[in-house]
């Protein structure tokens, strides 16, 4: 059974929650018709083979990326430019697509890439709070009420859909805290490497793009060596 053939059945079966604190709702892109066709055609593409990924695995997924394409850390422009999957979306840019399809192009283009890395979410559904993203620790009580939920993704993203235990990147240092939390009580993974969030570094570090994609570069190449 290929790594796509696994991926697709978690993302588009994930349920939905019933309702959050704080106003927040919760949307799954992959039951949508667009976005779960976008999806089920890259995974077809780039998740070929049986073999683990090494997961990079953000908080959850935004509404002008992921929530339009379907794919992790891809907004329309890179689905298309990058992917080479033709969309009718708004050719709108998000920043942390922008940067992550930097990394990818470093390290050999998304074919090269997608045979070594999965990128994904600690939770994988879209958040929103007036109609405006929402990470899933921006509210204590939503956090507490999602923490069933996120054990579950983190659980059955490793021993479901297959990502490599020896090592795992975690995007965002807020992000980590919970992360190196589940680790300890599950014993997913060998060992986290924390990395900053592409948003928060493209918000905020803008001007060392190029020393920011290398670091990811160097962080992802030494996965690959780990044993």
């Amino acid at each position: 059974m290929s790594f796509a053939s696994r991926l697709l059945p978690f993302l588009t079966e994930f349920p939905l929650p019933p309702a959050l604190p704080d106003g927040v709702t919760a949307v799954s892109p992959y039951q949508e018709p667009s976005p779960r066709a976008l999806l089920t055609q890259f995974a077809h593409r780039y998740y070929t083979g049986v073999q683990p990924r090494v997961a990079l695995l953000g908080i959850n997924p935004g509404r002008l990326g992921n929530g339009r394409t379907g794919v992790a850390f891809t907004d329309p422009v890179a689905l298309q430019e990058c992917c080479g999957i033709p969309n009718e979306l708004p050719r709108r840019r998000e920043p942390s697509s922008q940067f992550v399809y930097e990394v990818v192009q470093a390290l050999g283009g998304p074919t090269a890439f997608y045979q070594q890395f999965y990128l994904g979410s600690l939770y994988p559904l879209v958040l929103l709070k007036d109609n405006r993203n929402y990470n899933y620790y921006d509210s204590p009580a939503l956090q507490k009420a999602l923490l069933p939920a996120i054990r579950e993704s983190l659980h059955r993203q490793v021993t479901e859909v297959g990502l490599a235990r020896r090592t795992a990147i975690c995007l965002g240092r807020r992000n980590a805290l919970l992360l190196h939390r589940l680790n300890q009580e599950l014993g997913l993974f060998r060992h986290i490497h924390v990395l900053d969030h592409p948003r928060y570094l493209m918000q905020y570090k803008r001007r060392d793009l190029l020393a920011n994609v290398a670091r990811y570069v160097e962080v992802l190449t030494q996965t690959l060596r780990c044993e």
